[in-house]
């Protein structure tokens, strides 16, 4: 039986999380910067419409910020990550099998009955009960699922649904941009789109290694062009990924719904400082901070970890290339843990091994690799750890943080006095996971 795919996602979901705690803005131009207030990272459609584009330096922007009163945030991941989780639960009530894709955005399964109508019940229960905003493309594939979901988002006669399931979706197709397309990356639109094989870069090393010289190139610009070419020469020049995409956009699954989140290659828990910083004890809280938040999220998922890797860095972009420096270490812990006091342990070993006194360092991080589950990991003969007992302290620390906030329970090692911490000027509240900042109602 064919299936019908749904992706629901919300409309400049960081902003909508603003404007939810403060409608005032509904209508006005409002930006979110990055960390330490750097770029800017997402955008109201007034704040498009002004010329702010994504990643856009923020002293770059601030003229046009000022020059048209654009309301501005630093990132507030805590109300971020908290709303995220109420859009999802509400979703999820309506279907029978949901994949989180991303914060603001969900694969799901629905049933073949399920109309466009239907699609606009559960459009408008997340908008009344979180106060966030969707777009949601249904179609019998991810792929074409994620080009009506990009219509409806651009298409306001739409009401914030498309469906692609019907025969009518090449009218859609043929005017939707191949560089648009979930899959395909800027340099394969590049190939795609031009005219000459001079035009690519990639063929001389085809040819050179004893592949068919390709007899013609394809021009190919919109999605229906894409759906409508030659497997051959799709899994030559595109590898099967791109045939899968094609496939897709056919109507032809090929991608099914992720219902299992799959353990981790890498962790990495990294953050740049709000302003520089010399001594080790500073670099050392940073790394305690990391070798902390690092376990927690190992432990949220039932994986342990072998390999540590701590670097720490200056910044790049200093005149003089003496004041420059970075630097790693890694090593490979004797058995897989997600225990924090260890993971912190040989960060700080490894830390003393690079660090060099008269610099002034911007960014320190750890990276995990090696995961494995916490459950099928590999004991040591010459190692014995009381797994209980640590399995029971981490329990009951991340009991507590979960409900009374983050590093509530923390190593002593972090410090309180954070010179390090992100510069976050223009923070707004955490209205939904801080007692003392829900937002007071005037009557």
């Amino acid at each position: 039986m064919a299936e019908t795919f749904g992706i629901i996602d919300a409309n400049n979901f960081y902003v909508s999380c603003e404007r939810v705690f403060q409608p005032a803005l509904e209508t006005k131009p409002v930006v979110v910067l990055s960390n330490n207030d750097g770029n800017i990272i997402a955008r109201s459609n007034e704040a498009k419409s002004l010329g702010i584009t994504m990643g856009m330096p923020f002293f770059k922007a601030e003229p046009i910020i000022e020059k048209n009163d654009v309301t501005t945030f630093s990132s507030n991941y805590a109300l971020y990550g908290d709303m995220s989780r109420r859009v999802m639960d509400t979703i999820d009530q309506f279907v029978p099998a949901l994949e989180h894709y991303s914060i603001d955005e969900a694969f799901v399964h629905l049933d073949r009955k399920t109309s466009e109508q239907d699609a606009h019940k559960i459009r408008n229960t997340v908008k009344k009960w979180t106060g966030i905003p969707v777009s949601i493309g249904i179609a019998p594939t991810k792929v074409l699922a994620k080009i009506a979901n990009s219509i409806a988002k651009k298409n306001p006669k739409a009401g914030g649904v498309i469906d692609l399931s019907g025969a009518d979706a090449d009218k859609y197709l043929k005017d939707f941009d191949v560089a648009d397309i979930w899959g395909i990356g800027r340099r394969y639109a590049q190939f795609l789109k031009s005219e000459e094989k001079g035009n690519n870069p990639q063929l001389d090393l085809w040819e050179a290694s004893g592949f068919e010289r390709m007899r013609e190139k394809l021009k190919i610009e919109t999605a229906l062009d894409l759906k409508n070419c030659d497997d051959k020469w799709l899994r030559k020049h595109l590898t099967v990924k791109g045939q899968r995409i094609a496939w897709e956009l056919r109507g032809i699954s090929c991608l099914p719904l992720e219902l299992f989140e799959k353990p981790k290659k890498g962790l990495c828990c990294s953050r740049s400082f709000g302003q520089g910083i010399k001594t080790i004890e500073d670099l050392r809280q940073a790394v305690a901070m990391h070798a902390a938040r690092a376990g927690e999220k190992l432990r949220r998922q039932n994986l342990a970890a072998t390999h540590l890797t701590v670097f720490i860095s200056t910044s790049s972009f200093r005149l003089n290339p003496d004041e420059i420096y970075s630097a790693s270490a890694s090593r490979q812990m004797l058995i897989p843990t997600s225990y924090s006091p260890a993971i912190l342990e040989n960060a700080y070993s490894l830390l003393e091994r690079i660090y060099k006194p008269g610099f002034e360092y911007r960014k320190a991080g750890i990276f995990l690799s090696d995961i494995t589950f916490d459950n099928a990991k590999q004991q040591s003969f010459f190692l014995k750890v009381d797994e209980k007992k640590q399995t029971g302290l981490m329990q009951a620390v991340d009991k507590i943080n979960g409900r009374f906030g983050r590093h509530t329970v923390r190593p002593l090692a972090m410090g309180f006095d954070h010179k390090w911490k992100m510069k976050q000027e223009k923070l707004s509240s955490r209205y939904t996971t801080r007692l003392n900042e829900i937002p007071n109602v005037r009557a």
